[in-house]
């Protein structure tokens, strides 16, 4: 606990991003609405925004490993958000579609490139793989907390006249963004942490590309990339799906608009505790155990809210016990697998990959996702993403295993 204390700074640094990265995607589609009868949008235009957000943000995980090769992992680091702070702004003062759009775009690819990017910075300062394990799943509070913080200033902002509220939203992001790059590049206690970074990790004057570590002679690495990929495409799914389009099954369910925001925050704080209780044991070979737990956890949550039918407080209950499994057996636990199994100099690459052509899928799979949580259909949807979430808890102890027979990680070989 006092050696992740003393890298704090690079936590808050890197933390802040995930903010910014979950708070544009809940704020824009918390408050798309409004932009839409405020700017005087059509309903294509609003679908062309938040589709051009999810695209930007995949375009930007993908592109990571480019971008930090070409401007280096520091500067990268430093200097990226940069963009995202000019797209923000773009937003919180649009007057069109042009301007909305344009920022969107903005702050989607970089905020995209941010993230991989940012765990990538932590492992390469982190001291050993413990303290990275434990500071790459930490990370992941602060990804909770800028969902929270946008859904609740969407809420207490929604009586306000014309654009105020998105605009405010926007506000908030550009505050958050400016003192990210802030820190960032003049945090004295940061700068000595990067100097800090262990010798092996500065002294990487060998370039090597994805294809040399993949199809190389040692196929470790093409074995944990089809697993990662596999378990973080099938919990994405299901993740994308509740982050979506939650609110909206709650309604379909008879619940009022505002049970359905409220629940939603109170859901998004269960969450926020887990997530801080899983950053206590991501570097200890409990998380394993806590891995498969979460997965036996979202398999009955997902079935049982296959047959609760139309009782919203049983829905709520489910709901909320899917949440607590999924955060010990989902994006945490990807991000810690990515950062361990790879070497340092793709990292950036492998994740971006793994995140854009997760946020692709998720993309095209949300345009029938309306029509697969109506009541009729809800059942068998449920059912559904309970199979997926076998499949990939399955792929996840793959992983487990591999990770376990060639020593790499946190844990050590045998444990």
């Amino acid at each position: 606990m006092q050696k992740i204390q003393s890298y704090k700074p690079l936590l808050i640094s890197a933390g802040l991003g995930s903010i910014l990265g979950s708070g544009i995607i809940v704020g824009l589609s918390s408050t798309i609405t409004v932009w839409q009868t405020g700017l005087g949008l059509s309903d294509g235009q609003v679908g062309i925004v938040s589709g051009a957000l999810t695209f930007a943000i995949a375009i930007g995980s993908l592109l990571a490993g480019k971008l930090t090769k070409s401007l280096g992992l520091l500067n990268a680091y430093n200097n990226l958000d940069l963009g995202f702070l000019a797209g923000v702004v773009l937003c919180m003062l649009a007057q069109n579609y042009w301007m909305l759009l344009i920022g969107a775009v903005l702050a989607g690819f970089f905020s995209g490139a941010d993230l991989p990017i940012s765990l990538t910075m932590i492992s390469h300062d982190a001291p050993d793989k413990k303290t990275s394990a434990e500071l790459v799943s930490a990370s992941q509070i602060y990804w909770t907390i800028g969902i929270i913080g946008a859904v609740l200033i969407a809420f207490v902002t929604s009586t306000l006249s014309g654009t105020l509220s998105p605009r405010i939203e926007m506000g908030a992001l550009v505050l958050v963004a400016a003192i990210t790059v802030w820190m960032r590049k003049t945090n004295k206690n940061l700068r000595a942490i990067h100097e800090a970074a262990p010798k092996q990790n500065t002294e990487q004057t060998k370039k090597v590309s994805m294809k040399e570590i993949l199809f190389g002679s040692d196929k470790k690495y093409l074995s944990f990339l089809i697993c990662i990929l596999v378990f973080y495409c099938g919990w994405n799914l299901l993740a994308n799906t509740f982050g979506q389009f939650q609110t909206f099954m709650l309604v379909k369910a008879n619940a009022s608009q505002s049970f359905a925001t409220g629940s939603g925050i109170v859901l998004n704080v269960v969450c926020l505790i887990v997530a801080t209780l899983f950053s206590k044991i991501a570097g200890g070979k409990k998380r394993n155990v806590a891995f498969v737990a979460g997965i036996m956890i979202m398999v009955v949550s997902l079935c049982g809210l296959a047959m609760s039918a139309s009782n919203l407080w049983l829905i709520v209950a489910w709901i909320a016990f899917q949440n607590v499994g999924s955060t010990f057996a989902g994006e945490a636990m990807y991000k810690v697998w990515t950062q361990e199994s790879f070497p340092v100099e793709v990292r950036s690459d492998l994740q971006g990959f793994i995140n854009g052509f997760s946020r692709l899928l998720c993309a095209a799979f949300a345009t029938i996702t309306p029509i697969l949580v109506l009541p009729e259909h809800i059942r068998t949807t449920m059912f559904g993403f309970a199979a997926s979430i076998l499949v990939a808890g399955l792929f996840g102890m793959m992983q487990m295993k591999l990770q376990k027979k060639h020593g790499v990680g946190s844990l050590e070989k045998g444990e």
